[in-house]
């Protein structure tokens, strides 16, 4: 299937395109559900297992966002 012609994508209004946009990332994540779509690798399935059982272990050492935006923010 061709792509559309991204130039014509950009000049639409913004609202337009946030439709779009989310409904290009939902139908990503439909098709991640399966796992096909976006294989992950045994080892980065043991690493996501093991941040998992970090975060399940000691909820309380997580960081909220807005604080770890601030932080990174502030890195810049």
């Amino acid at each position: 299937m061709p792509l559309p012609n991204i130039d014509d994508l950009l000049v639409l209004d913004v609202e337009t395109r946030l439709v779009l946009v989310q409904k290009l990332w939902d139908s990503i994540l439909e098709d991640a559900r399966d796992g096909t779509a976006m294989p992950v690798s045994p080892q980065e399935r043991a690493l996501l297992d093991e941040r998992l059982k970090e975060d399940d272990d000691d909820p309380a050492a997580a960081v909220p966002w807005a604080e770890a935006r601030a932080e990174l923010l502030r890195e810049r």
